[in-house]
């Protein structure tokens, strides 16, 4: 039982990624749910590709600058999907393949910018993440971001919810439905930015949506998929963390692929459609 606390009571930087890991997915699983409940599951994926360019050039401007980061991603994940929707209204593309064409390109413009800048091993990092860039700036942050995000999902919760169940009904009794979607894509975006630096520019995605696809094995409440994702979530970041100090190996990868184990046992073994779910027995 040792291993399992011991790397974070002895070594601060284990402490702060541990913390800052397990409030980002306590904010950034709810996020996917109701992602997955509005089937724009792979909108986080673009999202986080789309913020790379905006993050690399405060990056290069300012270095691991946590401000000049979040500003630069913000914007960038932001005009993304503004500009996705501005192609699909005007030309018709559903706003998917929009994203999908978007978002490859902004990929390869952030890694050449930070190629240019001549800084690899920090591409690395903001790539596939570190728990070494967990500084105590850092973990301000999102102990910001995340307690801030949970607020504002509280508070749009009831017009975020009809929005995505009935969205006429909702248009007919209250126009503040496309100002809770604005401000959910501006939650979204929010967290995939402020996670980038510890889980990875690529990786930040899977602690949203793989724990939110793993809740929906177990239950049809709204309540408690938003709670069994984000416990699952925080647990894959405590686990995550300790097979990337006993391994050596880096610190987003590790916490994705405990995640997507969760999702996996969870397709397997899932009271709600899930493949070797128990059978009910017939009478003869």
């Amino acid at each position: 039982m040792e291993l399992l606390w011991t790397p974070f009571v002895e070594f601060a930087f284990m402490r702060r990624a541990l913390l800052g890991g397990v409030v980002l997915a306590l904010s950034a699983a709810p996020l996917g749910v109701f992602l997955i409940l509005r089937r724009l599951s792979l909108i986080g994926d673009a999202i986080a590709h789309g913020i790379l360019p905006g993050a690399a050039i405060g990056f290069w401007l300012f270095g691991l600058s946590l401000p000049a980061l979040t500003l630069g991603g913000l914007v960038a994940g932001l005009g993304m999907a503004g500009l996705a929707a501005w192609i699909t209204r005007h030309t018709g593309l559903r706003e998917d393949a929009s994203l999908a064409a978007i978002y490859p390109i902004s990929l390869a413009s952030g890694v050449l910018l930070l190629g240019l800048a001549g800084r690899k091993l920090d591409l690395l990092h903001l790539l596939f993440g570190s728990v070494l860039a967990v500084d105590p700036h850092t973990l301000n942050g999102m102990l910001l971001v995340s307690l801030g995000s949970l607020l504002a999902l509280a508070l749009i919760y009831r017009w975020l919810l009809l929005d995505s169940l009935d969205p006429l009904f909702l248009a007919s009794v209250s126009r503040f439905g496309p100002l809770a979607y604005g401000l959910f894509l501006t939650l979204v975006v929010l967290n995939l930015v402020i996670g980038f630096q510890a889980i990875g520019a690529l990786m930040v995605v899977g602690l949203m949506m793989l724990p939110a696809a793993a809740a929906r094995f177990w239950s049809c409440q709204l309540p408690s998929l938003l709670l069994l994702a984000a416990l699952t979530g925080a647990t894959c970041v405590w686990l995550g963390l300790l097979l990337s100090y006993y391994a050596n190996l880096p610190s987003g990868p590790c916490i994705v692929l405990l995640a997507g184990l969760a999702y996996a046992l969870s397709v397997l073994f899932g009271p709600l459609n899930g493949l070797l779910r128990a059978q009910p027995l017939h009478s003869p």
